[in-house]
């Protein structure tokens, strides 16, 4: 499917005004005395943690933080009664390769599950296919040496058809094969049935509406369930 997403990932467009913290560097952020990317909701009690590593697309830019897809997830967690905090570490505008440069400070906190979700930067500006591969897998790499039993999904992402049929179908080719190679969960295109919707994206065309959010949450709760269920921690036996 032909679709332009890689430009919604990097920056503010016509329409958006709200911000939040996660259009902060996350090393900012710990500067500020933030020590770790945002939660979407209240603590709840003894719980694993599925961290979203993202763009923009996670972070919600131009919503209001519970209007983001990782905020409705954590509805839909609950609401399975499944035991999961939500922490969102989307990025206004971050390609594979910053996402890497943040992995090790994200693996400070605990990570029970890893999200990720980038690429679509690196399409956008038509960079090697073969690079991107290289900083996801090292991003896979570095959670399995430092979380060997955190669980790690990887989004579908695609690039803009304008970059040709070779460009793009090697892009879309590099997801499954990085699943399949590390024997990972591939999550399906979050926004399949969203891009080039007019009444579901924000004003740039790209950045999904709080109703294209809810639409990417229905794309992705799927397999993300079952992907919780399978790594789900036994419930406690203490009184």
């Amino acid at each position: 499917m032909a679709v332009v997403v890689g430009a919604a990932c990097g920056g503010t467009g016509a329409g958006q005004t709200k911000t939040d913290s996660s259009n902060v560097p996350i090393a900012e952020q710990s500067a500020a005395g933030n020590d770790s990317a945002r939660p979407v909701g209240a603590a709840r009690g003894r719980r694993a943690t599925v961290v979203f590593l993202g763009t923009s697309l996670t972070a919600g830019l131009g919503l209001e933080p519970e209007e983001a897809f990782p905020a409705l997830l954590q509805e839909r967690i609950d609401s399975a009664g499944l035991p999961f905090n939500v922490v969102n570490a989307g990025l206004s505008g971050e390609t594979s390769a910053g996402a890497l440069r943040r992995t090790d400070w994200l693996m400070r906190q605990s990570i029970d599950v890893l999200v990720i979700e980038t690429g679509a930067n690196d399409g956008l500006r038509g960079l090697n296919v073969d690079s991107t591969k290289a900083n996801i897998q090292a991003i896979i790499s570095r959670v399995v040496g430092a979380r060997p039993s955190a669980r790690i999904a990887l989004v579908q992402m695609e690039a803009p058809p304008n970059l040709g049929t070779g460009y793009t179908s090697r892009f879309r080719a590099m997801f499954p094969d990085l699943a399949r190679e590390n024997d990972i969960t591939l999550l399906p295109f979050l926004l399949d049935g969203i891009a080039g919707e007019r009444g579901l994206n924000q004003n740039d065309g790209i950045h999904p509406t709080a109703e294209g959010a809810r639409r990417v949450t229905d794309n992705l709760w799927p397999a993300l369930e079952r992907e919780l269920r399978a790594a789900a921690p036994p419930p406690s036996t203490e009184p």
